[in-house]
């Protein structure tokens, strides 16, 4: 592999993980100390650059001369560690900005995770390193390390314990420590490693900035990322565009999905975490794979490498055991991966490959014969990889030893991958049977869960990087009527919404019994009965006060409403700017569609199941724009409720078609307004069956402040 990154990296980081040199503040003759690990691993790595040890007191440290200041150094250097701590680490910061270093990685903690003055001592430290235009690492990391050049400015012990290769996979973390467990596990794999970094604090530089750095990385085929917060969410929507044009996949992990695990992150970062769901839309919408941990960033690492890219999610299941069969099939259906129908011309030519007992249908039991025909596997893969039904295959050896030609059965596997380029994992758990697979270079696992889930991870994750969105044109912003209240009141927000082409309930806006008498025999539709509901900004949640009446049956009881709610306005001190007299709406089923301004990500929308139970049911999906109909379908059938979208019971389908339109609707609106509108909030849309249509029946648009 390349010794350098071998990119123009003028923006790109190049300072810190391209130096040619290299001031290590606080350097120790003790390699197992921080100060003295990062000279130990520079000079063992085969760092061809400058290192200069930083320690008054000593004039050598680990052979290299020693220099009592960074001003007594022969130069400026790209790179200086700072792993002296307190008030001496930012005077040491000060000093690198004032001598003209380029970039420097800050060890010391006690900053913006210790609380606010922390805080404060963290943010004006890296705006003077910001303004003497150098890069700022940390604080609080254990620092980073390219193993492709040598450049180890970092002091984890998982470089010792685990000794380095260089390899196709970078990992950026904001926590040092799960970087060095990701590493760790990847080498454990026999997997090689090239970067491995770790931005801690995040004063300056992110993971999102490492992250653009590190996939310019010719050399690197898979990026690894830990995320406690997303701090620069525009720079890894960045980075992911570009993953995605050289087929870079990133695996990232977001830490914090619980309250208590956001505020731990808080507490050990020094950040704010995201809501959970907006940052599962995100990383969705742009092609990044979420995880649990990095155990399973390193569990599928080794099939990404392989750069299979498989074009559908159908599964081929070949076993030794009858009931690992049965098993296989059961666990393709946890994994959504169907099985394979393979065509009768494929299922002939297994069948006469096989003994007259085995089975040749999908999944394929090859018996115990291959105790006495260790060439079943290279007779069976051939014939069915000819199947277009065919995309990923299986291979589940439950028993084999003694008589068994293992090494037979890995090299006809070996040799069908090389062949046909098509994924194909095996699950073995005796150690004698799954080495000689590992050894050809098959990913293997000790059981079917794990390896039917990389293999769909695999099948998804490809889908969702070659995934296009819609492009929304330019629009007005909308007129928001005038005022500097918080909300719009719900005849102002229905209209805004019509503005938009979505599709409002019939409703008359009254300011007296007698306009509200006539409405109700305008707007009731065919006889039936309409709805009263105060119309304020002031009470922007009516039925909580028992502001809003159904099922009202007369233009006499419409009137006496009207006046009973407008003495209540006065009554809670609320603006009296009338009350609506609308239809009452039937739909076969209530949904919700809402939208707002997240401060870390812009607008986000959300869609699911509506009603007066909305904030217990929690069954949502969240989508960030621009998007489709097509993805808004998509989420939809995510939902709990996605079985009711297609009609049971003899029920017919929803009109999906007409709720996407709509939820598009409310997000191209919230995007045009420009940060003007906080949050939009559609309750009940009433949908219909297919050809019916979707209504919304309330609505309600908040300003942003």
């Amino acid at each position: 592999m390349n010794r350098s990154m071998k990119v123009p990296m003028s923006d790109l980081l190049e300072s810190a993980l391209d130096p040619q040199s290299v001031a290590v503040i606080g350097a120790s003759e003790n390699i197992h100390k921080i100060g003295g690990r990062p000279i130990y691993y520079m000079q063992k790595h085969g760092f061809a650059g400058r290192i200069y040890p930083i320690n008054p007191a000593r004039e050598e440290v680990q052979g290299l001369k020693s220099y009592a200041s960074l001003a007594a150094l022969p130069e400026a250097p790209d790179l200086a560690l700072v792993i002296v701590g307190g008030e001496k680490a930012v005077a040491a910061v000060d000093d690198c900005a004032a001598r003209g270093v380029k970039s420097a990685v800050v060890i010391a903690s006690g900053f913006g995770e210790a609380g606010e003055e922390g805080r404060e001592v963290q943010k004006a430290m890296a705006e003077r390193a910001r303004a003497a235009g150098m890069r700022l690492y940390g604080p609080n990391t254990q620092g980073l390390a390219n193993f492709g050049n040598g450049a180890i400015a970092g002091f984890s012990t998982m470089f010792v314990e685990v000794p380095p290769a260089d390899g196709p996979i970078g990992v950026v973390s904001q926590s040092g420590g799960m970087s060095a467990m990701a590493y760790g596990l990847l080498r454990g794999r026999g997997l090689g490693v090239r970067h491995v970094h770790a931005t801690g604090n995040e004063a300056d530089v992110t993971v999102s900035d490492l992250a653009w750095a590190v996939a310019h990385d010719p050399d690197v085929k898979l990026l690894l990322l830990y995320l406690e917060n997303i701090a620069n969410p525009e720079m890894l929507a960045r980075t992911a565009a570009y993953a995605r044009e050289r087929d870079l996949p990133i695996i990232a992990v977001k830490a914090g999905r619980s309250a208590s695990g956001q505020k731990a992150a808080s507490s050990h970062t020094g950040s704010l975490a995201n809501e959970d769901r907006a940052v599962d839309a995100f990383l969705r919408h742009h092609g990044i794979w979420r995880v649990r941990d990095p155990h399973a960033q390193a569990l599928a690492a080794e099939a990404y490498l392989k750069g299979w890219r498989p074009e559908g999610r159908r599964l081929v299941v070949i076993s030794n055991s009858g009931a690992s069969c049965v098993m296989g099939a059961d666990a393709s259906e946890e994994f959504k991966l169907p099985l394979a129908e393979l065509s009768p011309a494929t299922r002939r030519d297994v069948a006469a490959r096989l003994p007259g007992f085995a089975t040749a249908t999908n999944p394929i039991d090859i018996t115990a014969a291959l105790l006495s025909n260790s060439g079943l596997f290279g007779d069976v893969l051939p014939a069915v990889a000819q199947d277009p039904a065919a995309d990923l295959f299986f291979i589940n050896i439950p028993v084999a030893g003694a008589g068994y030609d293992v090494e037979a059965f890995a090299n006809d596997t070996a040799k069908f991958e090389a062949a046909t380029g098509k994924p194909v994992v095996v699950a073995a758990w005796q150690a004698s049977v799954a080495a000689p697979f590992k050894a050809r270079g098959i990913p293997t696992f000790g059981n079917e869960t794990e390896a039917l889930g990389v293999l769909a991870q695999l099948a998804s994750h490809t889908a969702l990087m070659r995934e296009s969105h819609a492009a929304w044109p330019e629009e007005a912003a909308p007129a928001l009527p005038r005022g500097s209240g918080r909300f719009l009141n719900e005849a102002e927000s229905l209209a805004l919404l019509a503005a938009r082409g979505v599709p409002v309930v019939a409703h008359r806006l009254c300011r007296t019994a007698a306009q509200a008498r006539d409405a109700w025999g305008a707007v009731a539709e065919a006889g039936a009965p309409a709805v009263v509901k105060a119309c304020s900004a002031d009470v922007p949640h009516k039925s909580e006060h028992g502001l809003v009446v159904l099922r009202v049956g007369s233009a006499g009881e419409a009137a006496a409403l009207f006046d009973a709610q407008w003495a209540k306005l006065a009554e809670l001190g609320a603006a009296r700017e009338g009350v609506l007299v609308a239809a009452m709406h039937k739909g076969r089923h209530e949904f919700m569609v809402g939208a707002r301004l997240d401060p870390v990500f812009g607008p986000v929308v959300v869609v699911g199941d509506g009603g007066t139970n909305v904030e217990a049911m929690q069954d949502v999906a969240v989508l960030l724009p621009p998007f489709d109909t097509a993805e808004v379908k998509a989420a939809l059938d995510t939902l709990r409720i996605a079985p009711l979208l297609g009609g049971v019971r003899g029920e017919p389908p929803l009109d999906v078609q007409a709720l996407s339109e709509v939820v598009v609707a409310v997000g191209r609106l919230i995007a045009a307004a420009g940060g003007r509108i906080a949050s939009i909030d559609v309750n009940p849309v009433m949908v219909g069956a297919v050809g019916e249509g979707a209504m919304v029946v309330d609505a309600l648009v908040e300003r942003a402040g």
